[in-house]
């Protein structure tokens, strides 16, 4: 597996500078927005991969509350951090790219209120793991991912179901692009997808690599106290 990484690592980086200029040059001007478009390109796909990586925390959550597994634990904390990094990109460029469109930074539409709002529970969720060092904190932390995964349907179906300032979906909504405009998003999201693998095939190595270690030193500490 570690030989692999490299490999992957190479392709992930020549696919997202590939995918930076079809966004750039390859995908057609938009006729009504501009080049401010472009935007779409990264804030989609960003979007796209913080719920998958959100959707992946669920179910880990939910296999470590029924089987206690330490694997799947890991994989719900690694997925929600990198779940959060790709949301911020989100709440990032949705105000870059709104801000020439609508006139304004940033307004309290549902789509945007209910991002925020994901983004927020998984924060707290971020910090629980971060700061408690209760014995129960895997199991508080995976009822607050549930609790969490909750929110990214309203976040997907708010914009069918409400009247809201965002654009409409491009899938299964009023919304269309050109064939090669869907290229160029797919590609991006290809590319930013094998780069969450990456990103969290790394911290999973790292982090349990870590409980590794702590359990090591913990029993070490009870060898100490029993030889004492």
């Amino acid at each position: 597996m570690k030989r692999i990484f490299p490999i992957l690592s190479v392709i992930t980086a020549a696919l997202l500078g590939y995918a930076l200029y079809a966004a750039l040059v390859i995908a057609p001007t938009e006729q009504t927005m501009g080049d401010v478009q472009r935007i779409f390109y990264y804030h989609v796909p960003s979007a796209w991969t913080a719920f998958l990586l959100f959707l992946i925390n669920f179910v880990a959550s939910v296999v470590y509350l029924i089987r206690k597994n330490p694997v799947a634990d890991i994989v719900a904390l690694v997925c929600a951090e990198v779940g959060v990094a790709f949301c911020t990109v989100v709440l990032i460029t949705g105000p870059l790219w709104a801000r020439p469109v609508w006139g304004i930074w940033w307004t309290w539409d549902i789509r945007l209120t209910s991002t925020l709002v994901l983004w927020l529970i998984y924060v707290a969720y971020l910090m629980l793991r971060r700061f408690s060092s209760s014995g129960q904190t895997p199991v508080l932390a995976a009822a607050l991912a549930i609790f969490g995964a909750l929110d990214v349907p309203l976040v997907y179906f708010s914009i069918w179901f409400f009247r809201t300032q965002h654009p409409q979906p491009v899938i299964g909504g009023g919304g269309s692009l050109a064939p090669v405009m869907w290229h160029v998003l797919l590609l991006n999201w290809l590319a930013f997808s094998m780069f969450a693998f990456l990103v969290c095939w790394s911290r999973f190595r790292l982090e349990k690599l870590s409980r590794q270690v702590d359990e090591t030193q913990a029993m070490i500490e009870l060898l100490d106290e029993r030889i004492a």
